[in-house]
């Protein structure tokens, strides 16, 4: 029997470079379509299509890498979409929703850990991790850019500032790390929570118009840009790292 391969990539350092850019880019590129286009049929046809790139991620045998970047990347389109349809749609204030999918992304967690008995992803070996992994992923995506609204527009820092202060606990989340105080796995999920903020809170910035305190590039522009760096960023992770078994893994 062969060895169970990980379905989704180390946490090396192109790992967290496309992370940032799939947040940034989710938030562009909703904003930019919700704006240009009738809203409810834009988010139902975005939820079919993330619906259909995550089913072929989750159809997969290991880690391939457009497939499980391109499902990140539909992720940070959608999660976008349902916290500001939460929040605009439905009126409800940023730092309810915050907590709720903070409330839900707990819940993903102790449930995962008490059937799988860890929450590692270096352990995305089976049909049933993968769904409590991309469950877990959808409500850090929409926490994260509820959390990010949150500090921009509610807390008065503005996208520059919000996204500097999710720098400063991303900081902290290392040194955390680094001084052993916070174990790998809560240190990873604890920084792939706080990368969405960051990503969306500086595409924001650089998108928005300066009566809003961005830079007015355009929501259209940032998206294509960010798209094809993600694109750049595939190809060239998928030619330094390997696909690996769960075994080689561990060795």
């Amino acid at each position: 029997m062969s060895a169970a391969r990980n379905r989704v990539p180390d946490p090396t350092t192109s790992f967290w470079v496309l992370k940032v850019l799939s947040t940034g880019m989710g938030e562009a590129l909703s904003d930019f379509l919700v704006t240009r286009f009738d809203p409810v049929p834009t988010v139902l046809v975005t939820a079919v299509l993330f619906a259909v790139v995550l089913v072929l991620q989750l159809r997969a045998d290991r880690y391939r890498p457009w497939r499980y970047w391109g499902a990140v990347s539909m992720v940070g389109v959608f999660g976008t979409m349902v916290a500001d349809v939460t929040h605009v749609a439905l009126g409800v204030p940023y730092a309810v929703s915050t907590l709720v999918f903070l409330v839900a992304l707990v819940v993903v967690f102790v449930l995962w850990r008490r059937v799988e008995g860890t929450v590692d992803v270096h352990g995305i070996t089976s049909m049933r991790r993968q769904l409590f992994s991309w469950a877990a992923v959808v409500a850090t995506f929409a926490m994260g850019t509820a959390a990010g609204d949150l500090a921009a527009s509610t807390l008065h820092l503005g996208y520059l500032g919000g996204g500097l202060l999710f720098v400063g606990a991303m900081v902290l989340v290392v040194l955390a790390r680094v001084g052993r105080l916070l174990g790998p796995v809560t240190a990873f999920w604890t920084a792939y929570v706080l990368t969405r903020p960051i990503g969306a809170s500086f595409a924001d910035w650089v998108a928005v118009p300066r009566a809003r305190g961005g830079l007015d590039v355009g929501t259209g522009l940032v998206s294509v840009v960010l798209v094809l760096a993600i694109a750049a960023g595939v190809v060239w992770a998928g030619t330094r790292q390997p696909t690996r078994s769960l075994s080689e893994t561990a060795a």
